[in-house]
């Protein structure tokens, strides 16, 4: 974390800020979720839409990506198995995030290859939880 041009190392995280790619269509949520992101200290880079979220995972290699499910274009279950098919993006940490809380969409996003899941709205606590189990 930089505070002024003072640079604090925070106990238990990497010195190198980590990346995440946010994929969500929805204006509000995704500049509310990159805020919070980025105020704790992760570089955020976005996508609107399922082909960008492709394009961006190849492009970037980010640390996670967060991915809504309801997209544009392309949806996010065809984006993510896109990306967990990709042998340079398979191995990045993919997390769900939608508003649909069934079990069988959670189920089906695992079967998919997503490594997390996270029901809208989302609950900041737990994402980042969950992001920190999989990137830290």
């Amino acid at each position: 974390m930089v505070v002024g041009r003072l640079l604090i190392f925070l106990p238990g995280r990497s010195s190198a800020m980590k990346t995440i790619l946010l994929v969500e269509d929805n204006e509000m949520n995704r500049d509310m979720l990159a805020r919070r992101l980025r105020r704790r200290d992760f570089e955020v880079i976005m996508a609107v839409n399922g082909v960008e979220a492709v394009e961006k995972a190849r492009e970037a290699k980010p640390d996670l990506i967060l991915m809504d499910l309801g997209l544009p274009l392309m949806d996010g279950w065809e984006a993510t198995s896109r990306i967990k098919a990709d042998e340079t993006t398979a191995d990045i940490p993919l997390i769900a995030l939608t508003a649909h809380a069934l079990e069988k969409d959670r189920q089906r996003a695992f079967d998919i290859g997503c490594d997390a899941f996270e029901t809208k709205p989302v609950a900041l606590k737990r994402l980042l939880g969950k992001i920190e189990e999989l990137i830290f």
